[in-house]
């Protein structure tokens, strides 16, 4: 690829100020004045975000990046991985191509790869860094995916789609419907080109929105990063029409939290109790998931309130969340308060609570941080109380 940013000066320059304070450069003259400045700042802010977020990338010679919006939009190596552990084949056709991560992680699953992207630039960039990173079974189309699905003779394995949200449906509860491509709208047509799709599509999406538009829905996976939800994918098999399972990730540094269980299956009747001698809270996957009855029948710990969201047992469980040892429990009320944590520092979480985190901080001065975990939540029998916990790592 014939790109001046590649010229070894500049490259070299690119990787000496990765890190630099990008306003503070920009205040300085540009030493290639043969080459837009803004060009050179913006491959050296990418290249900045990319050092946690895709190392391979980071680590590789000669990588060109496009925005630093199209690098903060992209997903993550981590989640990249985890989607490609989740289906293998011969072929894959990825219709929303982008930055090409999740092609990256895709090509090690399967014999061959297209890659779609509608942006021509990004589409020479992508092709530019897969050769730099020795990636060999892609091949790359610039255009619109639905023509070249239209022109070509080909069934695959599976169809992955990213959409994207149309700017004019901003403010607008977020749907399928209002994305490029509308998905909805042509799942009859991308059945004629595979049997298996997998939709990624963002963390807001509301998971009863996403089935009420789409059919033959098998699996729905939340992945989280690091406690974070970052995105939604929907697994379709054509013709199926049984039970869906919804799986969630908690991508960690050291292992990765799993949990799941079938949507709409009747199931006994969760447990519930006042506090007893542990605490737990769900990750933010299992949050999103809405299986708080699930988590309390699958682990036999019990649900401190319907609506609370946070469960207790005698004894120490492993368990997809944060944990804690409870060393006090007490009513919530102004002479327990005044006792125990006005004027002293805490971490402070509510759960089914009238009160904001900011609003008790305010009304008995409790900085924040400390080693002191602290829960204002309603218990089962409708009562307003504070747990005092240390955290277990």
């Amino acid at each position: 690829m014939n790109n001046p940013i590649l010229h070894p000066e500049i490259q070299e320059y690119i990787i000496q100020n990765t890190g630099a304070d990008i306003t503070k450069l920009a205040l300085q003259k540009n030493p290639f004045p043969d080459l837009d400045w803004i060009l050179i700042l913006n491959q050296i802010e990418a290249r900045t975000k990319a050092k946690e977020k895709l190392p391979t990338w980071f680590a590789a010679e000669n990588i060109i990046y496009p925005s630093k919006i199209s690098v903060e939009q992209t997903s993550s190596e981590k989640t990249a991985a985890y989607k490609a552990s989740l289906i293998n084949g011969e072929s894959l056709i990825d219709l929303t191509g982008g930055f090409g991560v999740d092609d990256y992680y895709f090509s090690k699953k399967f014999k061959s790869i297209t890659h779609c992207e509608i942006n021509e630039e990004l589409s020479a960039i992508v092709s530019h860094n897969f050769k730099q990173l020795q990636v060999e079974n892609c091949t790359f189309h610039a255009g619109d995916s639905i023509h070249l699905l239209e022109k070509i003779d080909q069934k695959f394995d599976w169809i992955y789609i990213d959409p994207s949200r149309r700017n004019d449906s901003k403010g607008k509860v977020f749907m399928l419907k209002d994305c490029l491509p509308n998905v909805p709208e042509l799942l009859d047509f991308y059945f004629e080109k595979s049997d298996h799709i997998l939709i990624k599509t963002a963390p807001l999406l509301d998971i009863s929105a996403g089935l009420s538009e789409l059919k033959n829905v098998k699996n729905i996976h939340i992945i989280a990063l690091e406690n974070e939800v970052k995105e939604l994918l929907f697994e379709i098999h054509k013709g199926y029409s049984n039970e869906i399972t919804l799986k969630t990730a908690n991508i960690l540094k050291e292992k990765t939290e799993t949990f799941e269980f079938v949507l709409g299956k009747e199931i006994s009747y969760p447990l519930y109790d006042f506090p007893k001698k542990y605490l737990y809270e769900p990750n933010a996957a299992i949050m999103k998931s809405g299986g708080f009855d699930e988590v309390s029948i699958t682990f036999q710990i019990d649900k401190l309130h319907k609506h609370s969201h946070l469960y207790t047992s005698e004894d120490l469980i492993d368990f997809p969340g944060r944990k804690f040892e409870i060393q006090k429990a007490f009513s919530y009320n102004k002479n327990e308060m005044k006792n125990e944590l006005a004027n002293k520092q805490a971490n402070i979480t509510t759960r089914n609570f009238p009160e904001t985190v900011e609003n008790i901080r305010k009304k008995w001065k409790i900085k924040n941080g400390g080693n002191l975990y602290c829960f204002f939540t309603t218990d089962v029998k409708d009562n307003k109380i504070v747990l005092i916990c240390t955290k277990i790592n």
